[in-house]
Parts: structure tokens; sequence; C-alpha cells
């Protein structure tokens, strides 16, 4: 093989000679041949806890980068130079409590509506643009979540269902297939391909027939088969790869609710695996407390229950050792992620990890002022940015930001009105 890369078209036609080969090298760009030093890909984990956080307890009370450390964040000070925190920000016509959590990465409009229609998410539109880079496009990850999933969205508004079990997952991303299990995927891989092959035989034969306005509708159409082709390519070669072999042994699942935020720890440690073994680049983690108690010092009562706290001191104090306990997660993970070197920078400086909710408080059930960091990624941190309070700037403003930063060229996602202000590259 010379050194100019293959482009779409060359290796479509030659597909049944060039499958056996590592697709992602042969498609790569030129100077990955060139023996030039490679910089390491950037990364996204977008982390969604859907019952607010205390908002007293998360946000400063001082903007820029002068800020004293809240009570959360405390446990966050060892990366206060490598994460911003983000207020005065919401989706515009989201409103509806809980409702909000189905378009907290999409940024669609009226999620409480029973005509609702979602649209793509964050990580999906990374996925689609990028995804062909791993074995993996994404990941949708869940802790506690819905077996339909309300976090990762794809174009046509389907919501993706998280994997929950972290020894599940541990095994789909390292444990080899065997000789059948393969021989299945492959055939199942070549039937999809034969069907896309013959509609678009039989798309072909309209196309003369149709009227301007038609052929551009078809041309649009047959853009998306050649794209689902060639994801279907990627995964005969992926499957014909062997998979990596990680240091650290596969984890137990723990069945007990109440142990909820060991549970979450355990499906942060996966997330970061997959990370380090360039598994993926594109997470999605749903946090979802159970109706139950927790396991934790100084909490007697129901998670769920706690959010609701009216205010009362006792429940207060309670909910925010459940909070708490979440953001020393978060934390474990961020640190985690520091201590992965990858060509001269660490794996946190080459993935973003946003962290948030779709309410303000449970309590509230308010769909505004939502609570947001951002950690890693290359970005100018140390700051505490805030937007105005009644008139909130688009989420959606930070997200076109994070698309930008790894590499896709857009100017707009959903209901953003550009990028955000104030969070420039490092």
């Amino acid at each position: 093989m010379n050194s100019a890369s293959l482009n779409r078209r060359t290796f479509l036609r030659a597909a049944g000679a060039t499958l056996a080969l590592p697709f992602l090298e042969a498609l790569a760009p030129r100077r990955a041949f060139s023996g030039e030093p490679q910089e390491a890909p950037r990364r996204m984990v977008c982390i969604m806890t859907n019952t607010g956080l205390i908002p007293d307890n998360f946000f400063p009370k001082q903007t820029g980068s002068d800020y004293e450390l809240p009570r959360y964040l405390e446990h966050l000070a060892e990366h206060r130079a490598n994460m911003t925190i983000v207020g005065g920000v919401s989706h515009p016509d989201n409103f509806g409590g809980h409702m909000v959590e189905k378009s907290f990465l999409t940024g669609a409009r009226f999620p409480a509506s029973p005509t609702f229609k979602n649209t793509i998410s964050l990580d999906q539109l990374a996925a689609e643009t990028l995804g062909h880079h791993t074995r993996f496009p994404f990941l949708a990850l869940g802790v506690n979540g819905k077996h339909d999933g309300l976090l990762s969205v794809t174009r046509d508004g389907i919501f993706l269902p998280p994997e929950l079990s972290p020894s599940r997952l541990y095994h789909r991303l390292f444990t080899e297939d065997t000789p059948e299990q393969s021989g299945h995927r492959l055939r199942e891989i070549g039937n999809r391909t034969s069907i896309l092959d013959s509609v678009s035989q039989s798309a072909r034969r309209l196309e003369n027939t149709l009227g301007a306005a038609d052929r551009e509708r078809l041309d649009q159409y047959f853009t998306s088969v050649r794209e689902l082709e060639q994801r279907l390519e990627q995964a005969a070669a992926w499957q014909k790869r062997p998979k990596p072999r990680p240091q650290a042994a596969a984890p137990v699942d723990i069945p007990d609710g109440s142990r909820d935020q060991e549970r979450a720890a355990l499906m942060y440690d996966m997330a970061k695996l997959a990370l380090e073994s360039d598994s993926t680049r594109f997470i999605t983690l749903y946090l979802n407390p159970l109706e139950t108690n927790v396991k934790l010092p100084g909490v007697s009562d129901r998670t769920h229950a706690l959010t609701h706290h009216g205010n009362e001191p006792e429940k207060l104090e309670q909910l925010a050792r459940v909070e708490e306990a979440g953001i020393q997660n978060l934390a474990r993970f961020l640190s985690g992620l520091t201590g992965v070197r990858e060509g001269g920078s660490t794996l946190l400086d080459r993935t973003m990890v946003l962290f948030g909710s779709n309410m303000a408080s449970g309590n509230s059930h308010s769909n505004t002022n939502l609570p947001v960091l951002l950690a890693g990624g290359g970005f100018k941190h140390g700051q505490h940015l805030q937007f105005d309070l009644k008139n909130n700037a688009p989420l959606c403003n930070l997200y076109l930001s994070m698309l930008q930063r790894l590499g896709i060229e857009c100017d707009r996602f959903a209901s953003s009105s550009g990028t955000l202000t104030g969070l420039d590259l490092a």
C-alpha cells in the first residue's frame, strides 16, 4: 500500500479485497503514513444526573476565576484549573420538570408536549461524524437507568438504550467472540449490505422518472445509503481485528440498589477503560437515583423523596450528602483521566467531560439555571461563567463549542445562537 489515503469511493469498490486490512489505517490521512508524530484524538463524555443539584452547594457566589469553592466543588479542588462552572444556561421552551431529561443533550423544544418529536443528541452527531475511528462509535451507559434510554438520541428521534451492567460492558469491550459468534456477526453484516444494495438498485431505477426536487431528495437518500454502507464495512473490519487486553479485571455487578454510589463508581471505571483503550471516543452516562435508601453516613431516607425536601434542614443535609457522593465519583473519574498520559498530554486534556442536570433542583423542578460543569478537553478553564439568570443563554451554545472543539465543522446546534461566550481554547 502506498502512502496515499484511500477515499470512500475507492474503498467501496474494492471492499472485498480490503476488508481483511485494518480499515482505519487504510483510510487515515496522508500524514499518518509520513512518520510525523500523531496528535492524540479528542473525546467527549456527557453525564447527566436527572434530579438536579442543590444550587447553593454547586454554584460559586463569585464569577470569573477568583471564586470561592462551594461545598460540592471542594471535592473538585484539584481540578479547578481544568474545569469551568457554567450558570444561567438552559434550553429555550424546555419546561416540565423531569420530562426535560429527554432533551438534555438535544435541545429539542417542548419535550413535555404529547406531540414532542426529539432531534439528534450531541453525542450522536459527534459519533455520526467521527465514530468510525473506533470499534464502538459511541457508548450509552446508565446507572439505575431506564432500558429505553433518555440521553442518547438518533437523528430520527429514537432513544438509544443504555448499557446498565458494568460486567456486560467489559465483555463487550474486551472479550473476543468465538469463531461461531464472529461468523454469525459477519453474515449478519453481509445480509444487511445485500438488502442495502437491493434497495439502492430499486431507487436508481426511479431516478430518471423524477423531477428536479425529487432527484435532490433521492440524492440525499443515496448519501445516507453510502454512509450506512461505510458503517457496515467498518463493522466488518473491526469484527476481524483483535480486541484490546486491559490490565484491569472484569468488574462484578452490584445488584444492591442501596449501594448506588458504588454502582456509579463501577460504571465510571468502565468509561475510563473504554476511553483509555480507545474502544470509543464518545460516551453518555445517565445517572438515575432509585426509589431506595442509599447506604451513606447520615442518610436514612430515599433519594428521590429527599429531592422533594421542602427546604427542611434535615432533608436538605441528607440530600447534600447523597449529591456530594455523586460529585466525589466525578472527581475520582477526572483524576483517573488525569493519570493517563497520552501523546505528551493527559487523557483529560483530550477529553471534554460535561456534567449537569436537566433540572436546577429536584425540589423546584425548575428547568432554568441548570447546573453545568465542563472539564478538560483543551479549553481555558478555571472560571465560573454566569449568564443572565432571568434570560438564560442557550445551553446549546456550549454544545456548539464542544462540537467545534472536536473538529466538526458546524455553525449551529439545535437552539444555539453561537458558541459559548467566555469559553476559549487553551
